[in-house]
């Protein structure tokens, strides 16, 4: 039998069968997903067996399986080899002499020592390396079954780890900035409430409520969140009172329109109401781009993050419309230290006329050439398997430079977006960070199912990119 295989069939032995000094083993080979799927089931996080920095500074300078883990696999010679099948475990003694590390190769060898009374066996257990020495040793006490048991393994259900390192790779890109003063709008609700004093104990933001001081107070009591640590001499957190939505979404403005914020936090005010306002021809936060929604998408699995825009916004964007969404999101891209690969996207591989999207694309790839966006690499109409997909890129888009590799999807229309978005978070269980850009200040845009991970990374977003922002108002003064 080949190493970490499962016989076809399980076969026991009997107590009748069994004779003193009869043996079984296995093999198997420690990888770092033994030692993670024994973290999550046990709850053992020893930062011995997962953290390679710290295991350095160990007696065994790297990273060692838990010690049980060993344990486990004599537990499973013992229920599937022998004595097998209807085999009940009565005790277990171990001696651990020597640590296990990654790519370690153990060979797990249990023999039958006594026979005693009411089917009870003893039997000593050894685990050996790949250089035969033992690493654990000891006695295990079983009563053996009576009945003969022949039958294939029950199938198991696919185990896959999943680790959304690419968060932990986003806040490290925070850690020099310092926070933004951030306009908090209206935020009577908890989620909002939440999102402001996470991201502030974080380090991202200095928040500024602009709403019912009372009432916010009050929330914060109940939510049993301390707002009074964050204010007075030690703290950041300013008020504005506003007794109104659209009170604290003037107020709100007007601090982003005098440089006393730097960003703006949706709370408990409709996001069409707060787009509105920023996009107000008179009082509001324009700029001369189009404002557009960015997400930024952690897909287990998959070997980069990519931005996905507009899934928010935009509804039926014009070909100048989605002129200035590609280039928020080139801009949001190089600020996330990225090389933007934009893939736009459309149904069709090629350029066909009763196909909006693919004309636009072709436009859009023409305008690169025309230095009206700048900043990345072009490349569409592809289609969304040929853009994410290195293998069908190969074979369908083999010159293209953005094919397989893109990092920015461009989708035709919001419809197309949202749908899109739902379905990386809830099939592909995807992280999804979202930035509002193209406004005078970034806009976060908060919502009850946010999770605290991707409430924290819209935060760092929003930091990230209002501290770039002067750079890429003089960079599009260029365009």
């Amino acid at each position: 039998m080949s190493p970490d295989t499962t016989p076809a069939l399980l076969e026991n032995r009997t107590y009748e069968e069994i004779s003193v000094g009869e043996t079984a083993s296995l093999r198997r080979t420690l990888t770092k997903e033994d030692i993670e799927v024994f973290a999550i089931l046990s709850g053992d996080v020893n930062p011995a067996h997962l953290d390679e920095a710290y295991a350095r500074e160990t007696p065994f300078h790297h990273v060692i399986a838990h010690g049980m883990w060993g344990g486990t696999l004599i537990s499973t010679v013992l229920g599937t080899r022998l004595p097998g099948p209807g085999t009940i475990y009565v005790a277990q003694q171990l001696n651990f002499l020597r640590p296990v590390g990654l790519g370690d190769v153990i060979t797990v060898s249990v023999s039958v020592t006594h026979k005693g009374e009411k089917n009870r066996l003893r039997l000593a257990c050894v685990c050996t390396n790949q250089e035969g020495k033992a690493v654990i040793t000891g006695e295990a006490e079983v009563i053996a079954p009576t009945a003969k048991v022949i039958r294939p393994p029950t199938p198991l259900p696919e185990l896959h780890l999943h680790r959304h390192e690419r968060f932990a790779q986003l806040m490290a890109l925070t850690a020099a900035p310092e926070p933004v003063a951030c306009a908090v709008v209206f935020p009577v609700e908890a989620h909002g409430l939440r999102a402001a004093i996470e991201a502030r104990h974080a380090g991202l933001i200095r928040p500024v409520f602009v709403g019912p001081r009372a009432r916010i107070a009050a929330l914060a009591q109940t939510l049993e969140l301390d707002l009074g640590a964050l204010t007075g001499a030690a703290g950041d957190v300013d008020w504005i009172d506003a007794d109104s939505e659209a009170a604290a979404l003037q107020e709100a403005i007007d601090l982003a329109r005098t440089g006393r914020v730097q960003a703006i936090m949706q709370g408990d005010v409709d996001a069409g109401a707060l787009l509105r306002a920023i996009v107000h021809r008179q009082h509001g936060l324009r700029t001369h781009r189009r404002i557009s929604h960015a997400y930024v998408a952690d897909v287990p699995d998959h070997r980069t993050p990519f931005i996905v825009t507009d899934a928010l916004v935009n509804i039926q964007p014009t070909l100048e419309d989605k002129r200035d969404i590609v280039q928020n999101a080139i801009d949001l891209a190089r600020v996330l230290g990225m090389s933007p690969r934009v893939a736009i996207l459309s149904a069709s591989p090629v350029v066909h006329s009763k196909l909006s999207s693919s004309m636009d694309a072709a436009a859009l790839c023409k305008m690169l050439e025309r230095h009206q966006i700048a900043g990345g690499v072009v490349d569409g109409p592809l289609p969304f398997d040929a853009a994410i997909n290195p293998d069908i890129a190969r074979m369908t888009h083999p010159d293209s430079p953005v094919a397989g590799q893109a990092n920015v999807l461009m989708v035709p229309h919001m419809e197309t977006g949202d749908m899109l978005i739902k379905q990386l978070h809830l099939l592909a269980d995807a992280d999804v960070a979202g930035i509002v850009l193209g406004a005078q200040v970034p806009v976060i845009l908060t919502n009850a199912t946010d999770s605290p991970r991707t409430r924290l990374a819209s935060a760092a977003l929003a930091l990230l990119v209002a501290h770039a922002q002067g750079h890429l108002d003089a960079a599009d003064a260029a365009l």
